[in-house]
This record gives structure tokens, C-alpha cells and sequence, in this order.
């Protein structure tokens, strides 16, 4: 983050101090930035390159056609200076034709033929080159949207901890900029370069077959190419890959300063926010004006050196042709081959200034898809069935941990688990209640119940087979999970239900929305079940939302019930609608309950009091009460802020509410 009281400026001075002082290649994303994430190198031209390559597996074939037309209609577009020396030697002067040249002896038809040469040549270079352009456009198309599909399909398959550290916003950019801006190095990496080398190469071998003192001088220009080169061109990528990484960030704190606007003009933070977005919109603006210095250094030094080149082959030309070594036509040839020399060299120096921009870009995307997916390397040797699962869960001697990210700093055992030689057998069908302090690791069981991680130490089994063998998918269809913080997706109210089974049609989401008891409040919407409900389902209350949750996890019809806080954010009129809904849903599932009210811990099977990452009780609401010990001791707090008469057992009391763990 930013701090508040730092300017653009002095961040931008402390990253150019930074970036000079960076090895060539280094990334440094910003001074703040960078502490926190470190250097790491960026891949070779070359290996990206290969990398680009391999990315165009299923287009190669469309690129060699379109190759092959860029190449006839390069060939094609060096010949009009031949016909120029026709022009001035044969047709304006007296110089008979070569004997090799097939073209009429008549200078009035020659005339005829050489206009009509320089204007069908161009046009026919032009459509040949059209055409395989066309072709390549629309492979760069589907090209584009493989790319940004691989890249979505890889992300959403990263572990849980590296997804919830991908801020939202900015996995929009990599997506949107980044994965799109791949399939542009299709024409500015292969197609316009090929075009460039060609018409470089047939160029030199006219010169050389002319005057090899032209081919002489032509070649003097590479070495000033590769200083070029080396002199900007390899600064000015990381500059690139810096500026997509602050623009990134930008986008993610654009997105969560909208997503919780609420608390920004709760506390009066608008002007603050504002701030924050547009001091990274200045560094980054900084850093593009870094980045188009150096681009237009390069332009710079290009726009100067052909017009000088120009004339040092008029002065050479000159001087042969008064002195009858050369004649009037060859001179005029020479001129507009030497510009055809320089043409393509001056674009694949300038264009090279917009590659380091795409390549950036590449490598970028490259770094993600580097990334292993979660349970990379497993071979599942079963499939979960919903038919032949009972839904018995057993934890074994279970110690977790979560992953830590980089740069943190190096924590002990003792520290660094959440969970320490947990056991718990729940039999199929049965509820377990889980309750204890925030922290205590309630939420981490439910998550490695769900496989969302799996344990360092011991094992997590599905009626006695351990998750690790069973395909993660086909385990999560059997799963139902409905949390504190209610999800929902900017779509209707119906495909929200919906999403938990494909194929659900209307009368079975209405079915799941009255279990539910949703389905009054829907039909009383703008739509009903078609209301638009906005992202997250801003347009709907905390309770609606929560009801719309339980209707979706009603219709997954899951063996395994995870309730996180389900009924946390209802009202008490609320709450007793669905009360007796959750124990239909509940019936015949084995469910996991995280939950502070006391109507729903009691009624369970089973109450588990987890604190420490251990389990210290376990047993009835009634065997815990009578031992005395943590559980009894919550109840106890929670009756001391409780009216003074007793709390009748089919009356809502609650234990102390406290976060989720």
C-alpha cells in the first residue's frame, strides 16, 4: 500500500534509484512493492520466445501461410526500383535494356509498361499481403481467447491460499490486458519482422549483385542495430513489466475500494481513497514517461541515421556518375534500395520498443501459469459416488498449517499450526457442532473436511478411504456449504440457486427456495426469480441473501453439509422461518455446524469444543453441561448478559458471539 503521506514523486525517485541499481532484466515493481515481494529475474527474449511459441501450438499452421503470402508480397515489392532504372536508363536516356530483361524495344510502349508496373506491382504486394494478414487476424483472434481461457482455467485451479492473495482486480487486468496483449506478439514478433527480414535480405542480395561497395555499407549498419538494441531496448522491458504490475495493483484497489464503499463513506474516506488510486496513477504515468524516453530515443537516433545514410549514397552515386562509373538509373535504385535497407531495420528497432511491452506481458502470464495447481502431482485412483457414499468423516491424528506466503518470516511448530493432532470420527447422517473461541481452528477443520487443504500430518477419509486418493471434483459435488459471508453472484435470482446443479429447471429451484422459505420474499420481487440482485446481491438484504445460500445449498442435495454461521445474519423472525428448514436439510447428512446460537448447538449429535487448534470437550449439549468445563463456561457468560428468568429450551439463546475462526 501507498503510504498517505508520500508523494508520486518521492516514490517514483526512490524506484528510478532502484531500477538503476537493478542487474539488467531485474524486476522492481515500486519502493513499497518491491520490499514486500523482492526482486525476480525476467526470462530471456529467447526463452520467451520459445514460450510464445509453444502457446501458438494450434495456429502454427495459419502462420506459416500467412508467412508465406508476407513473403511473395515483400518479393513482389522489390521490383518497382528496378523498373525506375528502367525508367532512366532506357525509356528518359538511350541505354540499350539488358538482354536478360523481356520488356518491348519501343521507348513509348516501354513507358507504358513501366507505369503500369509501378502501379499494379504495389497493388498486387498489397492484396497477397492482405490476404494472409486476414488469415492471421483471425488466428490471433481465437489465439487470444485460448490464451485468456488457459490462463482463467489455470488461475481457478491454484490452491485456495495462493487465490485469496490474488487480489480481484488485479487478476482482472492479467486477464483482460495481459492474456489478450499475447496474441498481439503474433504480428509484432513474428509476422512484421519475417516481413522486415525478408525484404532486408533480398535488398542486400540486389545490392550485392549491383555494387558490393552498397552491400558494404549496408552491412555497417547492423553493429549500430546492436548497440541500439543493447543500449535501450533491454531497459526498457522491465521498465514495461513494472508498469503492468502497478496498473495491476491499481485495478485491485479500484475494485475493493467499490466492493466496500459502504465502509468508505461510513468513515468518511472518500477523499483518502481518491488519493490512494490517483498517487498510483501518477507513478505509473512516471513510469510510462520513463519508458517513452527511452522508446523515443531509439525513433530518435533511427529518423536521423536514414536521412544521413541517404545522402552518403547520393554523394557516393553522385560522384560515380559524373564520373561515368555509374549510371543516372543505378543511382535512383540505389537510393530507394538503401531506403528499403534502412526501412526495415529502423521498424524492427522502433517496433521492438512495443514488444518489450507485450513480452513483459508474456512473462507475466508465463509466471502465473508456472504456478503449480492445487494437488499438483497427485493421480487420484477413485471417484467420489453419491450413490455408494454414506458421508461417515474421520479426521486422524490431523495437524495443519497454513502456507505461508513469501518474504514471511520463519515461525516455529509451536507458532505455525492451526490445527494439532485433531481426531473425530462423525458417523454418516449425524450433525456435529463445533464451538470455541475465535481462532481456534473451527473453520480450518471444516476447510480440510471440504479438502480445500490437506493436512501435513495425518488424514482426512470419506467413510474410511482417505481424501487424498479420491479426484477433488467428483469428492465437492457430495459437499453443500453454506457460510457467514453469503456469495452471490451479479446474475439472477434464479441462476443463483441454480448454480449449485446444472440442468435445474424452475420448479426444482422454487422447490429448493421454499424449503428455504425464499420463496415468498422472491416472488414479491421486481421479476421474482428473475431479478437481477447486482454483484454480490447488494439489492438484497443480509437476510434474503443468507436464504438465497440455503435454497442453493437445499438443491445441491449434498451428502456433507458445512454450515459456517449459517443463520448468523437473520433476525430472530427470520431465523425461525428456516430453523425448522435447516433440519429437514440436515436430516440423513452429515453435517458440520459453526455456530454461536444455542438453538442450534444444542439439538446437535454432538458438540465438539475445539480451542488451541486441539480439541478439549466432546459430547451432548447436556454430558457438557454437566462436566463443568469450556462449554458450560460459555454458556455461563452468555446467561450473564441474559434477562434474569430462565431461557425455555424452544426460545433462541445464543452463545458469545464471536468471529469466524
Amino acid at each position: 500500500m501507498i503510504g498517505t503521506g508520500r508523494s508520486s514523486r518521492a516514490w517514483f525517485e526512490e524506484y528510478r534509484r532502484k531500477r538503476k541499481s537493478a542487474d539488467e532484466g531485474e524486476r522492481v515493481i515500486g519502493a513499497e512493492d518491491g520490499a514486500k515481494q523482492g526482486r525476480t529475474r525476467s526470462r530471456s527474449f529467447w526463452s520467451l520466445l520459445a514460450a510464445f511459441w509453444r502457446l501458438a501450438d494450434a495456429a502454427r499452421p495459419i502462420f506459416a501461410l500467412a508467412l508465406a503470402t508476407r513473403t511473395l508480397g515483400t518479393l513482389i515489392a522489390l521490383l518497382p526500383p528496378v523498373l525506375l532504372k528502367v525508367l532512366f536508363d532506357s525509356v528518359l536516356g538511350t541505354d540499350p535494356l539488358p538482354a536478360w530483361l523481356p520488356l518491348p524495344d519501343d521507348r513509348v510502349a516501354l513507358l507504358w509498361f513501366v507505369a503500369g508496373g509501378l502501379a499494379l506491382l504495389p497493388f498486387t504486394a498489397t492484396i497477397v499481403g492482405l490476404w494472409g494478414r486476414w488469415k492471421l487476424t483471425k488466428a490471433t483472434r481465437i489465439m487470444h481467447a485460448a490464451v485468456r481461457r488457459r490462463v482463467f482455467e489455470h488461475a481457478a485451479r491454484l490452491p485456495l491460499h495462493r487465490v485469496q492473495r490474488l487480489k480481484s482486480g488485479g487478476v482482472t487486468a492479467l486477464l483482460r490486458e495481459d492474456a489478450g496483449t499475447v496474441s498481439d506478439l503474433t504480428f509484432n514478433l513474428v509476422y512484421n519482422p519475417w516481413g522486415a527480414v525478408v525484404q532486408l535480405t533480398g535488398t542486400l542480395i540486389i545490392l550485392a549483385i549491383v555494387d558490393w561497395r552498397m552491400l558494404a555499407g549496408g552491412l555497417l549498419v547492423l553493429p549500430i542495430v546492436w548497440v541500439t538494441h543493447r543500449a535501450w531496448i533491454a531497459r526498457i522491458r522491465p521498465v514495461q513489466r513494472d508498469i503492468k504490475a502497478v496498473k495491476q495493483q491499481t485495478d485491485a484497489h479500484a475494485t475493493e475500494a467499490f466492493a466496500g464503499m459502504r465502509i468508505v463513506r461510513a468513515f468518511s474516506r472518500e477523499t483518502g481513497e481518491t488519493l490512494r488510486f490517483t498517487r498510483r496513477n501518477h507513478f505509473a504515468a512516471r513510469q510510462e514517461i520513463l519508458a517513452w524516453w527511452w522508446s523515443r530515443g531509439i525513433e530518435a537516433a533511427w529518423d536521423f541515421l536514414i536521412p544521413v545514410a541517404t545522402a552518403c549514397v547520393v554523394l557516393y552515386g553522385g560522384y560515380a556518375v559524373l564520373g561515368e562509373r555509374l549510371r543516372t538509373g543505378d543511382l535512383v535504385m540505389f537510393v530507394a534500395y538503401v531506403t528499403m535497407l534502412l526501412g526495415p531495420i529502423a521498424m524492427l528497432t522502433t517496433s521492438a520498443t512495443s514488444v518489450q511491452t507485450q513480452l513483459a506481458a508474456l512473462d507475466r502470464v508465463l509466471d502465473l501459469l508456472g504456478e503449480k495447481p492445487e494437488f499438483a502431482g497427485e493421480q487420484p485412483e477413485r471417484t467420489a459416488d453419491r450413490a455408494s457414499a454414506a458421508g461417515r468423516i474421520t479426521l486422524e491424528h490431523v495437524w495443519f498449517a497454513y502456507p505461508r506466503g513469501r518474504g514471511a518470516k520463519e515461525q516455529s511448530e509451536h507458532e505455525r499450526w492451526v490445527l494439532e493432532d485433531v481426531s473425530l470420527d462423525v458417523p454418516p447422517g449425524s450433525v456435529v457442532a463445533l464451538v470455541g473461541p475465535s481462532g481456534a481452528g473451527k473453520t480450518t477443520l471444516c476447510n480440510l473436511v471440504a479438502r480445500f487443504y490437506d493436512p501435513q500430518r495425518g488424514r482426512v477419509l470419506l467413510d474410511g478411504i482417505d481424501l487424498r486418493t479420491i479426484e477433488p471434483t467428483s469428492f465437492r459435488r457430495l459437499l453443500g456449504i453454506v457460510e457467514q459471508d453469503v456469495f452471490l453472484f451479479d446474475g439472477t435470482v434464479a441462476e443463483n440457486i441454480a448454480y449449485a446443479r446444472r440442468g435445474a429447471t424452475r420448479a426444482h429451484i422454487a422447490d429448493a427456495a421454499r424449503i428455504a422459505h425464499a420463496h415468498e420474499f422472491v416472488e414479491r420481487l421486481e421479476r421474482g426469480y428473475d431479478t437481477v440482485i447486482g454483484e454480490r446481491g447488494v439489492r438484497l438484504s443480509g437476510g434474503q441473501k443468507q436464504r438465497i445460500a440455503i435454497a442453493r445449498a437445499v438443491l445441491a442435495d449434498p451428502v456433507v453439509l458445512i454450515l459456517d454461521e449459517a443463520t448468523s445474519n437473520l433476525d430472530a423472525e427470520s431465523e425461525a422461518l428456516i430453523r425448522d428448514s435447516l433440519a429437514s436439510l440436515m436430516r440423513g447428512r452429515t453435517t458440520f455446524v459453526i455456530a454461536h446460537r444455542l438453538s442450534t448447538v444444542r439439538d446437535a449429535d454432538r458438540i465438539v469444543v475445539i480451542d488451541g487448534g486441539r480439541i478439549v470437550e466432546e459430547g451432548t449439549h447436556d454430558t457438557l453441561l454437566a462436566l463443568g468445563g469450556r462449554y458450560a463456561g460459555f454458556l455461563a457468560r452468555q446467561l450473564e448478559h441474559a434477562p434474569s428468568s430462565p431461557v425455555p429450551r424452544d426460545q433462541d439463546a445464543s452463545l458469545p458471539h464471536e468471529p469466524r475462526s
